[in-house]
């Protein structure tokens, strides 16, 4: 029905009002008592599709990723469609209105979008008072910092984040891989990661909850990174402690697509289907550079059960859905666990 029904009348319209007729919709149906008509069609429960990943017992492997529900609005009611996790934010200590409109592309013949949001979000501690209801779901916190705060000052703002956010959340994502805030992926360098991560590492230790271990902390990081980069992410990773990687993020690279050139021409990130394979290749090379030295989250171009299974074949704990949710639908989640417990018989 999503796709013949649903599908046609969102694309219908501007690609970011569709995104909040979306959000208005869902969370008007769930206030009207759809929600459990939503798990009736969509929900899969099954101990066997349960995974313990960093400390943390996920229902099922499959999350929503971050820059769907950026200010922690809906996140019990997106559990509902069968997801396992639920990634909010990119957040930022102030708010901020995110780069001029329009600035959300579809390229349909590539089953594609290209975004340059900016981190628009209303500031984590806005988020921060929707967090503290009750949690149906295990949620990640994804930080970033404010555009306007230059780089050697960066730090500051994942901890006024991570601290906000640290009693409301599961787990956190270090984003420091979007293409849309100027000067953020000069922060994956070797030694600014490297002292953004231990910092980090240290605050999270400060917390009396924490019992010395913390809250999981995973960083976030581009698709375009050489073999070399990804092995100084790896020695990153051993050195500073870190929790895990999430692969990937969104591209800058526009190679082979179908659409026209207005569109792949516009600036931003580029996730979707032509983001499969290069994503599957960065979980196989991290996985095995690294001996399956930490957790990975595998995220980028998943548009059907074939490809989420193929990126935790290539050493991927757990998947992330943005794009194909929306070209796909809910179904997505449902197809991808029903074809998880197939392989577990």
């Amino acid at each position: 029905m999503y796709k013949f029904l649903i599908r046609p009348f969102l694309f219908f319209m501007n690609a970011e009002r569709a995104h909040y007729f979306t959000f208005s919709l869902v969370e008007f149906l769930s206030k009207m008592g759809f929600s459990g008509l939503f798990r009736a069609l969509y929900l899969v429960e099954d101990k066997r599709l349960e995974r313990e990943v960093f400390g943390l017992k996920f229902k099922n492997p499959v999350g929503l990723a971050a820059g769907f529900d950026k200010d922690a609005k809906l996140y019990n009611q997106f559990s509902d469609f069968g997801f396992g996790f639920v990634e909010i934010g990119t957040l930022t200590p102030k708010p901020q209105d995110g780069n001029p409109k329009p600035r959300l592309f579809r390229l349909k013949p590539d089953q594609a979008i290209i975004n340059r949001m900016g981190f628009n979000n209303k500031g984590v501690f806005d988020a921060v008072e929707r967090l503290k209801k009750e949690h149906k779901v295990l949620v990640g916190g994804n930080i970033g910092k404010n555009k306007v705060t230059p780089n050697d000052e960066a730090v500051k703002d994942y901890l006024i984040c991570f601290d906000a956010l640290f009693p409301y959340v599961d787990y956190f994502a270090v984003n420091v891989s979007s293409p849309n805030t100027p000067g953020l992926r000069e922060l994956q360098d070797k030694e600014p990661l490297k002292a953004l991560l231990h910092e980090l590492k240290k605050e999270n230790l400060k917390f009396p909850e924490s019992r010395r271990k913390g809250k999981p902390i995973l960083l976030k990081i581009a698709p375009d990174l050489t073999d070399d980069q990804l092995l100084d992410i790896i020695e990153i990773v051993e050195e500073t402690k870190i929790d895990g990687v999430i692969a990937t993020n969104t591209t800058i690279a526009r190679d082979n697509l179908k659409s026209d050139l207005v569109s792949t021409e516009e600036k931003g990130g580029l996730s979707g289907k032509p983001l499969t394979k290069r994503s599957t290749e960065v979980i196989r090379f991290l996985a095995e550079k690294s001996g399956k030295a930490f957790p990975i989250i595998g995220v980028g171009g998943i548009h059907s059960a074939a490809d989420a299974l193929e990126k935790l074949e290539a050493g991927a704990d757990l998947v992330q859905l943005y794009t194909g949710f929306i070209y796909e639908g809910p179904s997505l989640i449902k197809r991808i666990n029903k074809a998880l417990l197939k392989r577990a018989n």
